[in-house]
């Protein structure tokens, strides 16, 4: 069974920095994007960063200069280093994961993490 399993999230003043780690588990034959969606208290959840497995990124325009993503194929662990976090960016962030498992037969999956909360005040 594939998980996602994330990390680093917390309370962190307005102007300060976070990093928030997903790492993957399981019998996984490839992972293709890797990203983070968050979800605010009365909100949709929405897309945050994507990456892809050629390190191709996309971001939220309402994050884009301030965030950051990465991920490392050997460890299966995609990152996001968060600076100049504003209130707004309060949520829980929710790692997800388009992949393909091992063994026989392969599946392709969607999955998703059990989020990480982050709060941004004073």
């Amino acid at each position: 069974q594939v998980q996602l399993v994330e990390s680093g999230g917390g309370l962190v003043q307005p102007g300060g920095s976070l990093r928030l780690s997903c790492a993957a588990s399981g019998i996984i034959f490839s992972i293709a994007t890797m990203g983070w969606y968050r979800q605010a208290p009365g909100k949709q959840r929405e897309l945050v960063a994507l990456i892809t497995n050629i390190e191709s990124t996309n971001y939220a325009d309402s994050v884009k200069g301030r965030f950051t993503i990465s991920r490392d194929n050997a460890k299966n662990t995609v990152y996001l280093q968060m600076n100049s976090l504003k209130s707004e960016d309060t949520a829980v962030y929710y790692c997800n994961a388009n992949l393909v498992t091992g063994g026989t037969p392969r599946k392709y999956l969607e999955v998703w993490g059990q989020g990480t909360l982050v709060t941004v005040s004073s």
